[in-house]
């Protein structure tokens, strides 16, 4: 053990010492819950647990240098830090552990996350921001392994930004820049691919991060060994260790038992980041793991007796109780008396979450029970309601599950009665399940005023003389117009600086307004993903640019656990307003022909999906989008760069609707639904379903995720009472999705008369070329026929066979 540090000048030892006896008291309440939260999961009342033991005392350190503003993004062995800072109590960590669905008794989730996932609120009630310099705060954990490494870098990134941009209003987000990014990782993931993405991206971009390695030498079972090459992540990457003539990182080694080496540690890599915004990594050895990995099994199974004797004999808060003896801070009788309130103290907070979680369940039982107890003396059946009385009533620490089962089952044994004992309990039941169902399904979306569905249509407008023009000068002014306006937007992407995007959509912006603001980065796409979350969380508006829609598969991971369930598993508390960018569609080409919207949209809930069939539509989602608080992905049409549109006099101004469709073609016959580049040919197909005396009515989606939130669609197929969806996506993909929403939720079977029919490419990827393209996608002639098809056999007389 390092030999105790001196206390600095301004405090008493007195002083010092009680601060270290205050660390030594929240460690041992850290362990202490970690050691009752395991018996709560083995004794029924919780389902899962995973826990901070063994990490406790390098937390201890980390807090004293983790000041307002901070932000951290680390994983489920962060406790001690969260107690240590005051974001966590005794009760809070047990309400989480029993997924109490207050967000006032578990403020890390509301209970829809298992425990060990911590978050700090930066939202007010209303949604609005919160001044997040006054306080200390992290970013809502994930579960997947290294799942946090990429929005680490954005909310690091967002210091350097808010350091270095002029202009930008700064007041509830930064102090000049100074907040550091903290991140936490386990040693085996450091294995993943996103660790080494966004080392590697840190180290280019140089911000204020600083990310901790618990290394307890397994990943569950499996030994380092297993894991990384010799051993040893801070060895592997000492090629990242800057030197006085190349920029880097700083890497620092230190014991996880040794509690000055820990203190003295932090604060250098505190001073490195927040100075020089440069980044470090604290590769922290030699910790344990007393209860294993989890509640899922016991680490007997896998570590030697002598491995088990070394993790006693070196567990942090054993050898940080041997220091403090040795150096005079107490003695072992204090420290046992101290541990013994502790004790105390946890199975207080225990007992106290159990019975806040509990006692609105137990109330809730027993109105439901009353109900059918009322409804079973009227019922023929009343021997068999009574045995559901007698079964709910024996659980004595139910769920709002067993409450609503019993409720559903006695129903079924009054079909065919008639009483209003009976009335009573289904309206019971059904205004219960309307109460219960949010706690469990709010926010998917913002809730609050600037949602992206209170944003109103503003049409392009356009003068007498206006022009033709390349569709890409639409996007690039109405960029321009947005960077102008709003000085806290920036894009960033591949190529999306110096050439000013392969498109030439951002064409001479980076000399405008400054390569911060309109960056080139490297071909990383999920941390360029992870820059535009995390910098959105700090009240930036990123736009994150992905070359082409093929390529956010590497990103989609993110998009998914991420970003997309972010106001969800924070129940309003955080959001990330960030725009992706991208373009997709038609290209002849296997890899540069992106239409995998089937998957995306069933993989992004929580995020808008938009595909507008031009630019001009897509510069007014963008538009739309800045004055909302909520995260989309824009794909823009590969093929419509260099097509002709009018300039539309009012750029940055108009904007496009979110969830709502176009009839673009009147008709009568049948209604064509379909969006993006795919939208023309169905057009060219119109026009030529006219000659054989066809008239179709064509709707452009727009807006995948929501969707025709208006049902026009329905209203169109009432008309025509025949319905077709076209899609370049494969079949059982976007446009299974589609038709599900006109037929299912709209309603539409109700007005066909036809088979409703979708037309979607081929289920492989695109082949190469023109020819490719024309055998893999949709064409004009594949929709004419198609159609023509539902016709015939509508009306063979008028419409034979085509062939």
């Amino acid at each position: 053990m390092t030999t105790m540090t001196k206390p600095s000048s301004d405090i008493t030892f007195q002083d010092f010492k009680d601060e270290i006896l205050n660390d030594y008291k929240t460690a041992l309440t850290s362990r202490e819950c970690s050691l009752l939260g395991r018996r709560e999961v083995l004794t029924g009342k919780a389902k899962f647990g995973i826990f901070g033991d063994g990490k406790e005392v390098p937390q201890l350190a980390w807090a004293k240098v983790f000041k307002n503003g901070d932000f951290r993004s680390g994983y489920y062995r962060d406790q001690t830090l969260m107690m240590s800072i005051g974001k966590l109590s005794i009760q809070q960590f047990f309400a989480g552990l029993y997924g109490h669905t207050s967000i006032e008794a578990d403020p890390m989730s509301a209970g829809r996350q298992m425990g060990g996932h911590f978050g700090t609120h930066s939202l007010y009630e209303d949604g609005d921001w919160k001044n997040l310099t006054k306080q200390k705060n992290s970013s809502a954990d994930i579960s997947p392994t290294a799942g946090q490494m990429p929005r680490l870098l954005g909310l690091a990134q967002a210091s350097k930004i808010y350091r270095n941009v002029k202009g930008i209003d700064t007041t509830k987000f930064s102090v000049e820049g100074n907040e550091i990014a903290w991140g936490t990782i386990g040693n085996a993931s450091t294995s993943e691919g996103l660790f080494f993405e966004t080392i590697n991206a840190a180290g280019v971009l140089q911000v204020p991060m600083v990310i901790s390695v618990w290394d307890d030498e397994y990943g569950i079972s499996v030994h380092a060994r297993h894991q990384t090459t010799k051993e040893n992540i801070s060895e592997i990457l000492k090629g990242f260790q800057r030197d006085k003539n190349n920029k880097g990182y700083e890497i620092l080694k230190v014991k996880g038992w040794d509690y000055t080496a820990l203190v003295e540690t932090y604060q250098k890599a505190e001073r490195i980041a927040r100075e020089e915004h440069v980044p470090v990594l604290i590769h922290v050895i030699e910790l344990t793991q007393p209860q294993g990995h989890s509640t899922s099994g016991s680490h007997e199974r896998y570590k030697n007796k002598e491995r088990l004797d070394w993790e006693k004999e070196y567990d942090c808060i054993s050898q940080m109780k041997l220091w403090m003896i040795a150096n005079n801070i107490a003695t072992e009788e204090e420290l046992d008396v101290i541990h013994k309130n502790i004790k105390k103290d946890v199975r207080i907070g225990k007992k106290a979450a159990w019975n806040a979680f509990l006692q609105p369940i137990l109330d809730e039982k027993a109105q439901g029970v009353s109900l059918i107890a009322a409804a079973a003396q009227k019922s023929a059946n009343r021997v068999f309601i009574t045995k559901i009385i007698n079964d709910i009533s024996d659980i004595q620490e139910p769920g709002r599950k067993d409450v609503v089962v019993a409720c559903r089952k006695a129903l079924r044994y009054l079909i065919g009665e008639d009483f209003s004992e009976k009335t009573a309990l289904q309206n019971w039941l059904n205004a219960y399940i309307k109460e219960v169902q949010p706690k469990y399904s709010s926010h998917l979306h913002s809730t609050s005023k600037w949602s992206a569905l209170n944003v109103k249509e503003v049409k392009p407008t356009y003068n007498k003389d206006t022009e033709l023009v390349d569709a890409r000068l639409i996007i690039r002014d109405n960029f321009d117009s947005i960077f102008n306006n709003y000085p806290e937007t920036l894009i960033f992407g591949e190529d999306s600086g110096n050439i000013g995007d392969v498109n030439q959509g951002l064409e001479g912006l980076q000399d405008k307004y400054g390569e911060l603001r309109v960056a080139d980065v490297g071909i990383r796409e999920a941390t360029i993903l992870g820059q535009g979350i995390g910098m959105a969380m700090r009240g930036l508006r990123p736009i994150a640019e992905i070359q082409y829609l093929d390529y956010i598969l590497y990103a989609l991971q993110i998009m998914s656990d991420d970003l997309a369930t972010l106001q969800y598993r924070t129940k309003g508390k955080q959001k990330a307003p960030l725009i992706i960018r991208t373009r997709g569609h038609r290209l002849e080409g296997i890899w540069h022909s992106g239409s995998q919207l089937g998957g995306i949209i069933n993989l992004v809930r929580g995020i808008h999906v938009l595909v507008p069939r031009n630019m001009t539509k897509a510069a007014g989602f963008y538009n739309t989008l800045l004055e909302s608080d909520e995260p989309a992905l824009i794909i823009e049409c590969l093929n419509g760069y260099r097509l002709k549109e009018k300039m539309p006099s009012n750029i940055g101004e108009f904007k496009t609707p979110i969830g709502v469709v176009e009839t673009v073609k009147e008709g009568s016959d049948i209604t064509l639904v379909s969006y993006g580049s795919t939208l023309r040919i169905v057009e060219q197909a119109a026009k030529e379903l006219i000659e054989v005396g066809i008239n179709a009515e064509v709707i452009d989606v727009q807006s995948l995720l929501p969707f025709d939130l208006n049902h026009d669609i329905v209203k169109s197929v009432a008309k025509t009472n025949r319905l077709m969806v076209i899609d370049e996506d494969v079949p059982g993909g976007a446009s299974a999705y589609i038709l599900n929403e006109i037929v299912n939720t709209q309603n539409g079977f109700e007005h066909l008369d036809s088979q409703p029919k979708t037309l979607s490419a081929k289920p492989h990827r695109p082949a190469y070329g023109t020819d490719g393209d024309y055998f893999s996608k949709p064409s004009s002639e594949d929709i004419f026929e198609a159609v023509y098809e539902v016709m015939h056999e509508v009306n063979p007389e008028d419409f034979p066979k085509l062939r």
